[in-house]
C-alpha cells in the first residue's frame, strides 16, 4: 500500500536585520507619502479653490482621495498574499506619483475633454492619487507582518504611529509655506505654490522607489489561487454608493435628495449580493470566515468606531479656532499639534509596551480610557477655556487615540495564519477608513443641520427669509468688509451672531463623538486578550 504525503507548506522568508532595516524605510517613506497627502492639501484649499473656481466642489477633493484609496485596500491586500508585497508596493508609488504629478498640473492647460475645468481634474486626479495610496497603507502594515513576527512587531507600529503623527505635524505647516512661498515664474508662465504640495512628493516617492526595487525583498510569496475579481467588483458596488450617499447627505438638501436613496439601495444590494457569493469561498477578497475570530470581529469594530468619532475634532476644531475664536490659519494649525504631539506619544509608548510585555489589550484600555477623558474635556470647550487649557485637552486626547494606531492592526494580525495577513490587515484598514468617511459626512450633515437654524436664529439681518450656505457663512464670518455690506445697519450684532451660530453648531458635534467614543471602549474591553505570537510560536490555522 503506498502512502502519499502532502508537499510541506513553504517556510516564510527569513530576513536578516540589513533586510530589515532597508525594508523599514522604504516603506516608513511611502506610508508618510499616504499620511502626508491626507493632511498637505487642507491647508491650501481656500487657495486652490480660488484659482480653480471650485467652492461647490471643495468636498469632492479629499472624498475623490478616500473613495479610490478605501475601496481598493481589501484587493490589495489579496494581491499582496498571493504574489508578495513588493510589486504591490512599487505599484501603488508610481499610481501615485503619476496622481501626483497630474494633480499639479490641474488646470494648466484650460479644460479638457471629458473631464471638464481645472477643478474637475483636480477631482479625478486626486482619485488616481487614491488608487495608488491604497497600496501603499495596506502593503506598510503588511510587510511589517512579512519581516517580524507579531510579539516583536511593537516597536515597528510605533514607528508607524510616529510617520504618522510626524506627517500630521508636518502637512499642514508645509502646504501653507508652499502655498504662501513657493509661487514662481518659469518662462513667463506663473506656477502657484499651491501645486508644489502635489510636487513636493515626486522626489520622496523616488527614493521610496530606489529603496523598494534595490533592497526590499520579494518576500513571501502565497499560492497562486484565484482573485476573487467578482467579490472586488461587488466590495466596490457596495462601497462607493455608500459613501456617495454620505459624502451628499452632508449637503444642506441631506437625506431628502433622491440620489441619496438610490445610492443607498444599490450599496444595500451590492453589499447583500456579495455576502451571498462569499460565503464559503476559500478565497474571498473579504473572507467572512475571518471575522469568526472574536479579536479580528471586535478589533476591527473597535478601529471603525474610533476612526468615526474621532474625525470631528481635527475636521471643525480649527473652523471654530478661526470663525470663533479669531485665529488665522496658520495659529490654529498651530494650535492642533498638541493632539498630533499626543497622537506620536501614545502610538510610541503603546509600541514600546507592547514589544515588552507581547499584550496588546493593556495599551489599548488604557489608551481608550485616556481617550474618553479628552474626548469628555473637549465636549466642554467654550470661550472661558484658555489657550493652555484647549492645548492640554488636545493632548490627553491624542495621547489616548495614539495606541489605536497600530496595536488594533497588530492584534488582528496576530490572530490570524501567516497567509492571511495581508488580507487582515487590508480588511481592518478597510474599516478604519470607512469610518474616518462616514465621520466625515455625519459631521457635516449635524454642523450644517445645527448650522442653518443657528443662523436663522441669530442672525436674522442676513437670512431675511433666505437660506444661507455653509460658504457664505464662513466668508461672511472672515470678512469683515463683506459682513459690513450684506447687515450695513447692525453689523457688530451680526458678528456676534455668526460667532454664536458657529460655536454652537461646532461644539454641538464633539458629544456625538464622546458617545461614540464611549461604545468603542466598550467594544475595545470585550476584545479578548491573547499574548502576541513569537517568532518560533504557531500561527493560528
Amino acid at each position: 500500500m503506498s502512502v502519499s504525503h502532502a508537499a510541506p507548506a513553504a517556510l516564510p522568508h527569513v530576513y536578516s536585520d540589513a533586510e530589515r532595516r532597508m525594508a523599514l524605510v522604504a516603506v516608513l517613506i511611502v506610508l508618510f507619502l499616504s499620511a502626508l497627502d491626507q493632511t498637505i492639501v487642507a491647508t491650501a484649499m481656500p487657495r486652490i479653490i480660488n484659482d480653480l473656481a471650485g467652492l461647490e466642489r471643495i468636498a469632492w477633493v479629499g472624498t475623490a482621495y478616500l473613495l479610490t484609496s478605501t475601496v481598493t485596500v481589501p484587493i490589495y491586500g489579496k494581491l499582496g498574499d498571493i504574489h508578495g508585497r513588493r510589486p504591490v508596493i512599487i505599484f501603488g508609488v508610481l499610481v501615485f506619483l503619476a496622481g501626483s504629478m497630474l494633480c499639479g498640473l490641474a488646470g494648466e492647460f484650460g479644460d479638457l475633454p471629458i473631464i471638464g475645468d481645472g477643478m474637475n481634474q483636480l477631482v479625478a486626479w486626486r482619485a488616481v492619487q487614491g488608487l495608488g495610496a491604497g497600496a501603499l497603507t495596506t502593503g506598510a502594515f503588511a510587510t511589517v507582518a512579512d519581516i517580524a513576527p507579531p510579539a516583536e512587531r511593537g516597536r515597528y507600529t510605533g514607528w508607524f504611529g510616529a510617520m504618522f503623527g510626524l506627517a500630521g505635524l508636518a502637512g499642514p505647516v508645509l502646504g501653507g509655506v508652499l502655498t504662501d512661498h513657493a509661487t514662481m515664474t518659469v518662462l513667463g508662465h506663473v506656477i502657484a505654490g499651491w501645486r508644489f504640495i502635489f510636487y513636493v512628493n515626486l522626489p520622496l516617492g523616488l527614493v521610496a522607489l530606489y529603496i523598494l526595487l534595490r533592497h526590499l525583498p520579494p518576500g513571501n510569496r502565497g499560492q497562486d489561487t484565484p482573485i476573487d475579481w467578482l467579490g472586488s467588483a461587488l466590495v466596490v458596488t457596495a462601497a462607493v454608493p455608500l459613501l456617495l450617499a454620505l459624502s451628499w447627505a452632508g449637503e444642506a438638501a441631506g437625506w431628502q435628495q433622491p440620489r441619496v436613496g438610490i445610492a443607498l439601495g444599490v450599496a444595500a444590494a451590492g453589499l447583500a449580493a456579495y455576502l451571498v457569493t462569499a460565503r464559503g469561498k476559500a478565497h474571498a477578497v473579504v473572507p467572512l470566515d475571518l471575522f469568526a475570530d472574536k479579536v479580528v470581529t471586535r478589533a476591527i469594530i473597535a478601529l471603525f468606531l474610533i476612526n468615526l468619532a474621532y474625525m470631528s475634532v481635527p475636521m471643525f476644531l480649527p473652523l471654530y479656532l478661526q470663525l470663533v475664536r479669531g485665529l488665522s490659519a496658520a495659529q490654529s494649525g498651530a494650535a492642533m499639534l498638541p493632539l498630533l504631539f499626543g497622537i506620536l506619544a501614545g502610538s510610541m509608548l503603546s509600541g514600546r509596551s507592547g514589544r515588552k510585555s507581547q499584550q496588546y489589550k493593556p495599551a489599548l484600555v488604557a489608551g481608550g480610557a485616556v481617550a474618553l477623558a479628552g474626548m469628555a474635556a473637549i465636549t466642554q470647550l467654550s470661550a472661558d477655556i484658555s489657550h493652555g487649557g484647549l492645548m492640554a485637552m488636545l493632548f490627553v486626547f491624542g495621547l489616548g487615540l495614539g495606541p489605536a494606531q497600530g496595536m488594533f492592526t497588530l492584534a488582528v494580525q496576530s490572530a490570524v495564519s501567516h497567509a492571511r495577513v495581508g488580507v487582515a490587515t487590508a480588511s481592518s484598514q478597510f474599516f478604519r477608513q470607512i469610518g474616518s468617511t462616514i465621520g466625515m459626512a455625519l459631521y457635516g450633515g449635524l454642523m450644517v443641520f445645527h448650522l442653518t437654524g443657528a443662523l436663522a436664529q441669530n442672525v436674522p439681518a442676513l437670512v431675511q427669509g433666505q437660506s444661507i450656505t455653509l460658504a457664505q457663512a464662513q466668508t461672511l464670518a472672515m470678512d469683515k468688509t463683506a459682513l459690513a455690506k450684506a447687515a450695513p445697519v447692525a453689523t457688530d450684532a451680526a458678528e456676534a451672531g455668526l460667532k454664536a451660530s458657529f460655536s454652537d453648531s461646532i461644539t454641538a458635534l464633539f458629544p456625538v463623538s464622546l458617545a461614540i467614543m464611549l461604545l468603542a471602549f466598550a467594544v475595545t474591553l470585550a476584545v479578548p486578550a491573547r499574548k502576541l505570537r513569537g517568532r518560533d510560536d504557531v500561527a493560528p490555522a
